[in-house]
């Protein structure tokens, strides 16, 4: 992760992520010695979530222009289907928000609508190797939906 990049973070998210690193940090290291792997999995995820707080940008709603982002909930169409899904645009580590599924920007889906204006058609390809085309219907910032 690169110095520019920021991660946008519910203010919930923000202090869950922070009270997660803080158990992390005080656990007993001495537990954990007869298991490598499991110490460096819990330094990795230290790692993780130092690079995702450090990076934080909480509580600054993105300008709402109806266009993808993180930090906007997005409303999107698939193709194959009629209905719509509701999602929001962020760090999947931080959990729900107010019960919305969150999307990371990262994931394919994200990654494809990154930048989509309301109305905007984009195409992605699913682990499957599907291509499968997203309509992005609404786009606004978190809590104004």
């Amino acid at each position: 992760m690169t110095g520019q990049q920021r991660t946008w973070l519910t203010a919930d998210a923000f202090e869950r992520l922070r009270e997660e690193l803080t158990v992390l940090r005080r656990q007993d290291r001495g537990a954990e010695q007869d298991d490598a792997v499991g110490e460096q999995r819990r330094q990795a995820r230290i790692r993780r979530l130092e690079e995702i707080l450090h990076s934080a940008v909480v509580g600054e709603a993105p300008p709402d222009d109806g266009i993808a982002e993180p930090g906007m909930v997005l409303t999107v169409r698939f193709d194959d289907d009629p209905g719509t899904e509701t999602f929001l645009l962020g760090v999947r580590d931080g959990g729900d928000a107010d019960g919305l599924e969150v999307y990371s920007p990262e994931s394919p889906l994200g990654r494809a609508l990154a930048g989509a204006r309301q109305g905007e058609s984009r195409t992605y390809q699913v682990p499957s190797g599907a291509t499968v085309r997203v309509t992005l219907v609404r786009a606004v910032p978190y809590g104004q939906h």
